[in-house]
């Protein structure tokens, strides 16, 4: 056995090696963001202590590396601790097959974007959309005769077929605008009603996103919208419109950006902010008020 490949035991009666972090390459087109936030943490603390419990997922592709499966984080935690090997059990997949695995043992983890949740059903339903592909895992899953690939999807993962739709309208929105959704500048809902904007509308939106420094609500989203079907959208009206004082910002607490990033990490984006917030006023409630 070469010295970058070394049996190390067996689990649930797949082989385990361990294999060299540097032959270990991202899966294409990755849909979930690895960051070094407060989850990454307590995942570098675990496998400080106790070890890489749980092998990584890989394949072997053409290449002459190994494309993960599953094990995106557990990577980067053991590289960020030194590691130079880590476990795995590999296994030989065709590419929707990947792909599928992929995106479902990645959409178990605690806390999902809104873009990553998009994207990774996007690259399911575009799996299953293929001719021959509804049987997707080697087994019949469900009844699809008469259903429509979204339906099918729904179904697995307990969505509404309205909900998936919805998250697979959103991976037509720029990036730029993706990050806005996932730092919560802006709402699943107005996002997905902006996402039938053109490219370039979109950018002006951006623009004026920041031009106003306000988020819009569903109903100026939706004028938004309805602006643009009817080729009457400008830059100006997009201004206009997000300059507009909604009911809600009246009474709504906020605080700038600035105020607190000087509190946290510079990569740390508002949304981590916020749960980090979040967490922060969970430990004094659970202190103070159960006293």
């Amino acid at each position: 056995m070469s010295e970058e490949i070394m049996n190390i035991g067996s689990a649930e009666g797949d082989q385990v090696l361990e294999l060299d972090i540097n032959r270990l390459k991202a899966f294409k087109n990755h849909p979930f963001k690895v960051t070094a936030d407060m989850s990454m943490v307590e995942l570098k603390d675990s496998i400080e202590k106790y070890g890489i419990l749980n092998p990584l997922i890989v394949r072997p592709v053409p290449e002459g590396y190994y494309e993960i499966i599953s094990g995106h984080r557990r990577k980067f935690a053991a590289k960020q601790l030194g590691y130079t090997k880590v476990p795995v059990i590999i296994k030989v997949m065709k590419n929707d097959e990947a792909i599928v695995a992929m995106v479902d043992s990645n959409l178990q983890r605690e806390y999902i974007s809104p873009s990553e949740k998009a994207h990774a059903y996007k690259m399911r339903y575009d799996v299953m959309k293929k001719k021959g592909n509804t049987n997707v895992r080697g087994r019949v899953v469900h009844k699809t005769k008469g259903k429509r690939t979204v339906e099918i999807l729904a179904e697995e993962f307990g969505e509404s077929t309205k909900q998936i739709q919805r998250y697979l309208k959103l991976t037509e929105l720029i990036p730029e605008l993706l990050t806005k959704l996932d730092d919560d500048q802006l709402s699943i809902s107005a996002a997905v009603e902006i996402a039938f904007l053109k490219e370039e509308e979109q950018k002006w939106f951006l623009e004026a996103m920041d031009y106003a420094q306000a988020t819009p609500s569903l109903s100026q989203a939706q004028r938004i919208k309805k602006l643009s079907q009817n080729n009457e959208l400008t830059e100006d009206d997009l201004k206009d419109i997000l300059c507009e004082i909604k009911r809600e910002d009246i009474s709504r607490v906020t605080f700038k950006t600035e105020q607190l990033k000087k509190y946290f990490p510079k990569d740390y984006t508002v949304e981590k902010m916020k749960r980090e917030i979040i967490d922060i006023l969970k430990i004094w409630m659970d202190k103070y008020w159960n006293l």
